[in-house]
């Protein structure tokens, strides 16, 4: 099959998305930073992380990842940034004191202390504060005697770093011109979406832009939604989107007119496939990567509007259900890896989470040798960068982006 551009795709500044693939124009990365520094053997597993990382490393491997984005004329938006200018706004640096007091585990007096010191910092301090966390030894001093200061230890946390920051996929979402706020699973996650909340409501950026789901609802993680054309969105459900999620967002997407049809699809419950995209992406508008040891097992549930109701059909073949809605023959196929042992390392070393930057170009992780020559074997310019320790935290260029205008799929003939 053959496609032409028949028209010039215009030029997009406001935030809409409508496809995995359509060519991207913004994004919104977070570049690691104190956070990582605060992971040890002691605190990485409740901070999901499989190992711990080299940081100076880390952020080189970010840095370049970025600039093959901004090589290839994306603007990359970067959360730190973003975050510190909507804090000049002083009602989002009073939601943002809010968010990063717990006052449950500090108890009053400590919360007091901690809230009247956070209310003082500048707005890139605070900024920081929000993101790296703060310690029980890094705490403002006070007067008085505290027994929660007492029985913790110095390096236990006031506030909770958000090293998982990293994924910016996962605590929204843009569908169309709206943006999805996801309500993250985790404990050590469930912070991220209050400060992603935050940049969204009053960053002028984002002024006026409505909401298509909201972070108080059930569970569901931006690295779960995969927009597959315009009108039609899969949801993984598994380790992080219930099926409760799946359908809420499916409700609300219908309501907006945002999608005709919402895949649910079903997915193991482990580390290794805990999104979506873990084990499949868009590489292009009719072609995924995708784990081979999924492909047949892979089912869905087809969900549309009927009124105010839901239809709801199937379980049937993922593949199947996916193309029927695209309007298209089939999906292509892409495997990660041509045996098993190399399709299961790749696959946990991200070989499935590709970034498309448009139709046949993506961006994935350079270990991944296998899958990157099965990708371009089958005509997708692949732009390689190294993962070795972006990687630790299991994610790759598509769970460390959250695109924020796509320019929609040239029309074909």
């Amino acid at each position: 099959m053959f496609w032409f551009v028949v028209a010039t795709l215009p030029t997009v500044t406001e935030p809409h998305v409508q496809s995995e693939v359509g060519p991207l124009h913004s994004v919104l990365l977070h570049r690691p930073g104190t956070e990582l520094k605060r992971l040890t053997p002691r605190n990485s597993d409740q901070l999901l992380f499989d190992a711990i990382p080299w940081v100076d490393r880390a952020q080189e491997e970010h840095d370049a990842f970025a600039e093959v984005l901004r090589s290839r004329g994306v603007e990359v938006l970067l959360l730190r940034d973003v975050l510190t200018d909507a804090l000049q706004d002083t009602r989002a640096r009073a939601a943002a004191v809010l968010t990063g007091v717990d006052e449950l585990k500090l108890g009053a007096d400590i919360a007091d202390t901690l809230r009247s010191h956070l209310s003082s910092v500048d707005d890139a301090a605070l900024a920081e504060i929000l993101i790296a966390g703060m310690t029980f030894e890094e705490l403002p001093a006070a007067e008085g005697q505290s027994l929660v200061r007492r029985m913790h230890h110095p390096h236990d946390f006031a506030i909770e770093p958000l090293p998982n920051l990293l994924f910016t996929r996962d605590s929204s979402v843009w569908v169309g011109d709206r943006v999805a706020i996801a309500a993250l699973a985790m404990p050590a996650r469930r912070r991220e979406s209050a400060l992603t909340d935050l940049i969204y409501a009053y960053h002028p950026r984002f002024s006026h832009s409505a909401r298509a789901y909201g972070a108080h609802s059930a569970p569901v993680e931006g690295g779960d939604v995969l927009l597959l054309a315009p009108g039609v969105v899969a949801i993984g459900v598994g380790e992080r989107t219930t099926p409760a999620g799946a359908e809420s967002f499916a409700r609300s997407v219908f309501a907006d007119d945002l999608a005709h049809t919402v895949l649910a699809v079903p997915i193991e419950q482990t580390r290794a496939s805990m999104h979506l995209d873990t084990v499949c992406t868009m590489v292009d508008r009719d072609a995924v990567v995708m784990y081979p040891a999924i492909q047949d097992s892979l089912r869905a549930y087809t969900l549309r509007p009927a009124g105010d109701e839901l239809k709801v059909s199937g379980p049937t073949p993922f593949l199947t259900a996916a193309a029927e809605a695209m309007e298209i023959d089939h999906l292509r196929v892409i495997d990660t890896g041509l045996d098993p042992v190399t399709a299961e390392r790749e696959q946990w070393e991200d070989g499935n989470n590709t970034l498309a930057l448009a139709p046949g170009v993506v961006v994935a992780y350079e270990r991944n040798a296998e899958t990157n020559a099965r990708l371009e074997e089958a005509g997708i310019e692949v732009l390689r960068i190294s993962g070795s320790e972006l990687g630790s935290g299991r994610g790759g260029p598509r769970c460390m982006s959250c695109p924020i205008t796509r320019a929609p799929l040239p029309e074909i003939t």
